[in-house]
């Protein structure tokens, strides 16, 4: 039977012939040569130079304040707006402290003070002092001060020495008293001084309205207003009467000495003492001497100065201070006699 033998022959092969199986080459190294083991590779480590380093961990820092956050939220203006606060009330106090004294009333109030009891010498408790003036005046006071006066004496004339401090306004109107620019006055008296505010409004009236005044000739004119006008502020000039031991609180700084009257901005202050008695050198003439300080002071605001005698025996200029005496001359009333 033919086919392949069992014992891995071909057919017709001879025994010896049996097939060879080449056995796969080993590969290894040339005899005589060492054999070279290839070392196994470090591991990578990463090389941390000096310059390398890791930085260090910062503690944490406390968390700022209420204070801190605000200031570093608004920067500047957290320091600015205290300070300007600060520097705020520091002047107010300042002006609090250093302005003058000044009436209590308005051009239009009534008072505020009930009348002292009836007598020429009636002593008043002294006056609560008042806010500062309604208008700051920008030129200096001005007043007859004289170092050679005396005070005046309690008791030795019939007037009150010391009224109650506060100013009630003489409520009326006058026609238009000459010709040229127009000024409008209100007429004042210290409450408590027991003089009719009504007649001394009108004698004011009656000087101004002279035409010997300071109107003469159609330079200006001049009006007494009330309390309407007053209140809307349409007036130019004051004249207030007021006791001797009120004058320096609406002449603050002249140095009256309760003797002299003055001009304080925009009001002319008339002595009530020397609108009773006038002065020694006058001799009693209180009719001359009356027109005189009202002149004398209404001229200060119109913004006249103090002049001099010109000569013995000439007619004393109204703003020569007649109230300190007569240098020679002859004793006068009028701007333009």
């Amino acid at each position: 039977m033919g086919g392949r033998a069992t014992d891995g022959r071909a057919p017709g092969a001879r025994p010896d012939e049996a097939r060879r199986v080449r056995a796969p080459a080993v590969v290894g190294p040339a005899p005589g040569r060492p054999v070279r083991v290839a070392a196994r590779p470090a591991p990578l480590v990463a090389r941390t130079e000096p310059w390398e380093r890791a930085p260090e961990r910062t503690p944490a820092r406390p968390r700022p304040g209420r204070l801190r956050r605000f200031a570093q939220r608004h920067g500047w203006r957290a320091y600015a707006v205290p300070l300007l606060t600060i520097a705020t009330l520091v002047v107010l106090l300042d002006l609090a402290s250093s302005a003058p004294g000044a009436p209590a009333a308005t051009a239009g109030a009534t008072a505020t003070q009930s009348p002292p009891a009836s007598g020429a010498f009636s002593t008043l408790p002294a006056p609560v002092p008042d806010p500062v003036p309604e208008a700051v005046p920008t030129a200096p006071a001005e007043g007859d001060v004289g170092p050679s006066i005396a005070p005046q004496v309690v008791g030795e004339e019939t007037y009150v020495e010391q009224g109650a401090g506060s100013l009630s306004l003489v409520d009326g109107t006058s026609t238009v008293l000459g010709s040229g620019p127009l000024r409008r006055f209100i007429v004042e008296v210290e409450d408590g001084i027991e003089v009719d505010g009504a007649g001394f409004a009108a004698a004011v009236e009656a000087t101004l309205g002279d035409p010997r005044s300071w109107g003469s000739g159609g330079r200006m004119s001049f009006q007494r207003v009330g309390v309407a006008e007053a209140n809307a502020g349409a007036f130019d000039f004051k004249v207030s009467l007021v006791s001797p031991g009120s004058m320096e609180r609406y002449c603050p700084g002249v140095g009256t000495g309760g003797y002299t009257s003055c001009r304080y901005g925009d009001r002319a202050v008339i002595n009530l003492a020397r609108w009773a008695t006038a002065v020694p050198h006058y001799e009693g003439d209180v009719a001359t001497y009356r027109p005189y300080v009202v002149n004398h002071e209404v001229g200060h605001v119109l913004g006249n100065g103090h002049v001099g005698c010109p000569g013995p025996g000439q007619l004393a200029p109204v703003m020569q201070q007649q109230t300190l005496g007569l240098q020679g001359c002859v004793k006068n009333a009028w701007p333009y006699p």
